[in-house]
């Protein structure tokens, strides 16, 4: 008897794979368990029909995934923070950030397609991103120290706003 998996049986075959097997195996194993279909011609057609959308999905995707792939090689994305005069960080810069600084300018990549350690020192470095497909690039990651002059400024305006309140 000929059937269509719908799961993967070990020992006989991945899901969506056509196989014949004994009728009682389908009988009595696959069909009660929901691991197959009997096979009949409407069936394969439909699987076929399947097949076919899968695989327009899948090129699809490819091309959308290749296209990204094309923009970030090569990227340079500027990051600032906080360091002290040695130039190590204050925090680190992670997968995370580096993903949700690329969301910004509208990259759609999350954290697990960074390829990096946490970075904790000003600098130049170059980051791989995997996607789908195999298929990867490598970004420019380029990590300044945050100005003291700007920082301080601020802290100032603040102090004074905050003293200002309390006055009255």
């Amino acid at each position: 008897m000929k059937v269509i998996l719908l799961e993967k049986v070990s020992g006989l075959g991945d899901i969506d794979d056509i196989k014949e097997v004994s009728d009682g195996y389908a009988l009595n194993f696959l069909f009660p368990k929901h691991l197959a279909v009997q096979a009949s011609s409407a069936k394969i057609k439909e699987l076929r029909d399947k097949e076919k959308k899968r695989s327009k999905d899948s090129e699809k995707e490819l091309k959308e995934i290749q296209s990204l792939a094309d923009r970030l090689d090569g990227y340079n994305l500027f990051i600032e923070d906080k360091a002290n005069e040695e130039n190590l960080l204050y925090a680190a810069v992670t997968p995370q950030r580096i993903a949700e600084a690329l969301k910004t300018y509208g990259f759609p990549v999350n954290k697990n397609m960074i390829i990096s350690e946490p970075i904790k020192e000003v600098g130049e470095y170059k980051i791989r991103v995997k996607m789908r497909h195999g298929l990867e690039a490598t970004i420019s990651l380029i990590i300044n120290a945050k100005s003291e002059e700007k920082e301080g400024k601020n802290k100032d305006r603040k102090s004074t706003r905050l003293n200002s309140s309390h006055r009255t």
